[in-house]
């Protein structure tokens, strides 16, 4: 009997991909019956669907029975699915047994339980873009961050297949980018006179990477925008030493807009003022660079570096400086430096040129450029001098007062009446580094700032001054109190008018002026602003560069010819080692137009100039030693011996050459040499140094042609530990000037050898050259040395055979001499008397052997006393002349032959040594053999 109903789960869920009918169902399709496993009863025989909720969904499904015994079924559907028409179907099925017997009588069925069926999709559509074309317009000169957006759909269902991952321009090479929504900017601000229109492609994929069946067309028209300024402009300038000029903007022109413009004026700035003093200048020393410039020789140094000669500049503090000068600080008080009368009377007359390097207010010090009334500061005195004239006394002091500058003068202390000369100078507040040159030659004074002549702003009698003692006295820094009329102030020590600030190369020369071309030399930078061709300038067209160069003034009313102007603006550093670092650049433009209330207004323009490190030069001494052999009377003579007679000076830069050529050939990457370029150089010093003990006065010294040095502007300074030749010149005068270096012994004075190490330099120390070492030998006679000894000669003639000419072939030895000694004689000396000793000792014992055996003979009746060596009167005789004729292959041998009571030993150095030492005994008449 069928007593039970089939059993199914409630619930199924289903899915099914669009290119397949059987739907994956979970949990699996399974009937249970009770009855089973009774045939028929506990049978499933076919399942049912029915409708969905919504009455439809069941007409493209089906359910199967796979098993009958077991129950279980599939689910598919009846024709393809389309998951774009209809992604999720639901209906209820429901499972029938086989009743109780073959007919299928009294079946019964189960429940009804729900389907829920999702289509899956497959990536069977394509990206489809909304347009074929986007067209959109921008202004030029600007970036954007979206220009336009383009737009591609999917027809799949799913998210994965339908969404569009990605974008892309597969147009090459143009100034715009798109992202994953499609949005479209430039990557570079547009110009519509480079190019009005551009145009390209994109093309889109989903996410299933398809791509769209066809591209986009994107059309982007640039506006003719127009905003006025600088066009081109470049921050950065990168600046090779050695290259000469370089433009600074070659790419640079001015958008005016159109507008009607009928004065230009940009001024372009370079700040040098971290550098040295303002700029990049020779890193010679002041006295080095007068000579250099032809300036009149003898000037004196009031702030020379302190030493045992010039103490009073000690006290001062003194700052680094990038160049070879001194930079002393005064903070206008306790710091004020006395000049030594013996000085001050070298620079004694009314007729004198007065030259220093001034910064106001230190290092980060702004001086006050105006002061409220009541508050004023009295003057800060620079150099304050009273000068003996040839029966009178004449006075002066240089001081600064706020923007002010003034020379006060007296020329005749007791009749004539004090004057005053004033210049209003932005330079002096400016707290930067400015160039002086104060010539006076009165009633006439003329005087150079930076290298720029200014006339005085006010002349004027100062009236009633105490008039102060006639006594010569020089100081810097402050003065003692003249113009406050304090009295008797050099017992109270007490200055006024103390400077605050830096000073440098304060020097003053006694006569006629300078010329205006020796000031610009000295001022002159090696750097700064420069205009390219003068001829190249149009019409209307104006250029003006400041006297040190660092700014540079362009003004023109033609926007052409001014555009054209602008890119010749070069920069220029003559120094081949230019110092490294950057400098900063302004470029500021101001416009003139007829409607001055619409005139256009452009902003200042900042980047920098990096002047890179330059290729360090590699100086290089040679044709030295490293011996120097010569016999000591050339020593001692009155001229000595010169040191470096052969000194070659080769500076070279050293630069990388890529050799593509060979590394072709051999089939490798391009190989990087290093070679070297002799170059033009000058140096600045020179140094000559005995190593090990200092020269003695008395016995040795180093002689210099003092003429040829006074001739080239050099100076020396000779003491017992060192030679210092100083002063800036050509390698080729350095060379003349140390092949002139001599060395001098005084009589009996030589010993065996002496050490010297030359080196020299170049700006100040900042490239060296290798050090040279000779070893100066002494070459000796024994008749010099010693008194004559038999011993002596021998052990020269031992020491010296007739090929020691080529034992000495690391000597520079032009003429060998006879009988002479070698470097380290004395060691050979030691050793051959230490042997001879010890020969001595053996001897010894061989005698007291035979004496021993005579006695034994004695007793015993021996008759072979007749045999035994008799050396009672035994002697060495070593000969103590040199072979001359065995050196010229002549047999020098005169010994006696078949004497049978003379041994010969023979020199155990070489074989064709022809010195010998003898031994005889005396013969039995008691005369002694010669040979």
């Amino acid at each position: 009997a069928n007593k039970h109903k089939p059993w199914i789960e409630t619930e199924y869920q289903g899915i099914v991909m669009e290119n397949d009918n059987t739907v994956l169902l979970n949990p699996p399709l399974f009937a249970l019956d009770k009855d089973a496993p009774l045939h028929y009863a506990g049978e499933i025989c076919g399942f049912r669907v029915h409708n969905g909720p919504t009455g439809s969904s069941s007409v493209q499904f089906e359910a199967v029975v796979l098993d009958r015994s077991t129950g279980e079924g599939l689910v598919r559907s009846k024709e393809p699915l389309d998951c774009e028409s209809q992604r999720e179907h639901s209906f209820t099925i429901q499972a029938y047994d086989c009743g109780e017997g073959p007919d299928g009588a009294n079946s019964k069925k189960s429940h009804k339980a729900t389907v829920h069926v999702r289509v899956n999709d497959v990536n069977e559509f394509s990206p489809v873009f909304v347009e074929r074309r986007y067209e959109a317009s921008v202004p030029e000169g600007r970036l954007f961050d979206r220009i336009v957006r383009v737009e591609a759909l999917d027809a799949d269902c799913s998210p994965q297949y339908s969404q569009i991952c990605f974008y892309d321009i597969i147009t090459p090479s143009v100034p715009f980018v798109i992202d994953n929504d499609g949005n479209i900017k430039n990557t570079e601000p547009l110009d519509s006179k480079r190019q009005r229109v551009h145009t390209f492609w994109v093309t889109a994929f989903d996410c299933g990477k398809n791509r769209a069946q066809a591209d986009a067309q994107v059309v982007i028209t640039v506006k003719p925008s127009c905003k006025p300024g600088w066009i081109g402009w470049s921050k950065r300038v990168e600046y090779t030493p050695g290259s000469g000029s370089i433009p600074l903007f070659p790419s640079l022109h001015l958008e005016t807009c159109e507008e009607t413009v009928w004065n230009i004026q940009a001024t372009v700035e370079l700040q040098t003022g971290h550098i040295g003093k303002g700029c990049d200048r020779d890193s010679y020393s002041d006295r080095s660079v007068r000579r250099l410039c032809g300036a009149v020789r003898g000037e004196v140094d009031l702030l020379p570096p302190p030493s045992p000669a010039a103490n009073w500049t000690s006290a001062l503090p003194t700052l680094p400086s990038s160049d070879s000068s001194l930079v002393f600080s005064f903070n206008g008080s306790t710091h004020v430096a006395v000049v030594p009368d013996s000085v001050a009377a070298a620079v004694s007359g009314d007729h004198f040129t007065l030259q220093l390097w001034m910064r106001r207010g230190g290092i980060n010090t702004q001086p006050p450029t105006n002061q409220a009334r009541g508050n004023r500061r009295e003057e800060e005195t620079i150099v304050c001098s009273t000068v003996k004239n040839d029966d009178s006394f004449s006075h002066y002091s240089l001081s600064v007062h706020g923007c002010r500058l003034s020379l006060f003068y007296w020329p005749d202390v007791s009749a004539a009446r004090p004057v005053k000369f004033l210049w209003k100078l932005e330079q002096v507040c400016d707290s930067e580094w400015h160039h002086l040159s104060l010539s006076v030659q009165f009633p006439s004074v003329t005087l150079y700032v930076d290298g720029v002549t200014f006339d005085p702003a006010l002349i004027h009698d100062n009236g009633v001054i105490p008039n102060p003692a006639p006594r010569q006295r020089l100081v810097i820094g402050a003065c003692w109190g003249l113009i406050k009329k304090i009295v008797d102030l050099h017992k109270s020590r007490k200055y006024v008018g103390g400077y605050r600030g830096l000073l440098s190369g304060v020097t003053v020369r006694p006569g006629s002026v300078e010329p205006h071309s020796v000031v610009e030399c000295l001022y002159a930078c090696r750097e700064g602003l420069d205009f390219g061709d003068l001829e190249t300038l149009g019409s209307g067209m104006k250029v003006h560069v400041n006297p040190s160069q660092s700014v540079l003034v362009l003004e023109g009313d033609d926007i052409e010819s001014f555009n054209r102007a602008v890119q010749q603006v070069t920069y220029r550093n003559s120094l081949r080692f230019a110092t490294p670092g950057v400098r900063p650049l302004k470029l500021t433009t101001s416009l003139r137009c007829f409607n001055e209330e619409s005139c256009l207004t452009l902003r200042q323009l900042e980047g920098y100039l990096v002047v890179l490190q330059p290729d360090a030069p590699q100086i290089s001494l040679s044709g030295v030693g490293p011996h120097l052999a010569r016999p000591a009377p050339e020593f001692e003579g009155p001229r000595g011996v010169p040191l470096f007679p052969e000194l070659r000076i080769v500076c070279s830069l050293s630069h990388a050459v890529n050799t593509a050529a060979q590394g072709m050939e051999g089939g490798g990457e391009p190989a990087k040499t290093l070679m070297s370029d002799a170059v033009a150089h000058t140096l600045d010093g020179c140094e000559v140094q005995p190593l090990g003990e200092e020269l003695n006065p008395e016995r040795e010294e180093l002689l210099v042609d003092m003429d040829a040095l006074r001739e080239r502007g050099l100076e020396i300074i000779n003491t017992t530990a060192y030679i210092a030749i100083t002063g800036a010149e050509s390698i080729s005068v350095y060379e003349d000037v140390l092949r002139s270096v001599r060395y001098r012994l005084a009589k009996g004075s030589a010993r065996f050898e002496r050490r010297f190490r030359l080196s020299c330099s170049e700006m100040n120390g900042r490239y060296t050259s290798n050090e040279l070492t000779l070893e100066v030998n002494f070459l000796h006679s024994l008749d010099s040395l010693y008194h004559p000894s038999h011993l002596l000669a021998s052990q020269q003639q031992f020491l010296h055979p007739s090929h020691h000419s080529g034992e000495l072939s690391g000597h520079t030895l032009p003429n060998p001499h006879r009988n002479s000694v070698v470097p380290g004689a004395a060691t050979v000396i030691i050793m051959v008397c230490v042997g001879f000793l010890v020969v001595m000792v053996i001897m010894g014992v061989f005698r007291i052997r035979s004496i021993h055996r005579r006695g034994e003979g004695a007793r015993g009746g021996s008759k072979e006393d007749s045999g035994q060596w008799d050396d009672s009167a035994l002697t060495i005789i070593v000969n103590p002349m040199e072979s001359y004729e065995s050196r010229m292959g002549i047999s020098a041998d005169t010994e006696g032959e078949g004497e049978e009571d003379e041994e010969v030993v023979e020199s155990p150095d070489n074989a064709n040594d022809d010195q010998r030492i003898i031994i005889k005994k005396e013969g039995r008449d008691g005369n002694p053999r010669r040979y």
